[in-house]
């Protein structure tokens, strides 16, 4: 089964689920991935960054993924050996990776931030180590994916509107087959 396949299989058999743990968004996982995605494609992001949108939580239904929620999920990783294997690059996966350590960056610098984030994403935050400190805040700035994460993190936040109109999940289906073939075309050039 290719990717894009299994992408789609995965957002059948789960997407229906409420987003989020016991604190539930009042929106679908399927419902967040399409509009962190149309707002990504709204401000003109790359298709790259419009597929992270898509994909940033496909971590929380992959098989493998914890439903403890005294426990981080790590869902930012879960996903990523999927995703790797079927050709997606970094301008794609590192957004994907680092959208959980933007989340700790942004509360940890801009004091307007924390306040505003749901009940659940809060909880989550102090799963997931809570403020970043001095010197996680260089390091994750030091990292050339940096920028991206933390735009793919502002919709992230955003993405939990009820009844919010979006492409379906199609659209964005032929949005990833259209990225994979790109990135796939300069090795079939080289092997031609």
């Amino acid at each position: 089964m290719d990717l894009i396949a299994k992408i789609e299989a995965v957002f059948q058999r789960r997407g229906h689920l409420q987003y989020g743990d016991e604190r539930r968004e009042p929106v679908t996982a399927l419902e967040h991935a399409l509009q962190c995605a149309q707002l990504a494609e709204w401000a003109h992001a790359e298709h790259s960054l419009v597929a992270a949108a898509l994909l940033h939580d496909i971590g929380q239904l992959v098989d493998g993924g914890s439903s403890d929620p005294l426990r981080d999920d790590q869902h930012e990783l879960n996903a990523l050996p999927l995703l790797r294997a079927g050709g997606l690059g970094p301008d794609v996966v590192e957004p994907i990776r680092l959208h959980v350590a933007a989340k700790r960056y942004l509360v940890s610098t801009d004091p307007a931030y924390g306040p505003a984030l749901s009940e659940a994403s809060r909880h989550s935050l102090a799963l997931q180590g809570g403020p970043m400190n001095a010197e996680e805040r260089m390091l994750f700035m030091t990292n050339r994916h940096a920028s991206a994460a933390l735009q793919l993190r502002r919709w992230d936040d955003l993405a939990k509107r009820p009844g919010m109109r979006t492409p379906p999940l199609g659209y964005y289906l032929a949005l990833l087959e259209e990225l994979l073939r790109d990135h796939h075309a300069p090795e079939r050039l080289r092997i031609a």
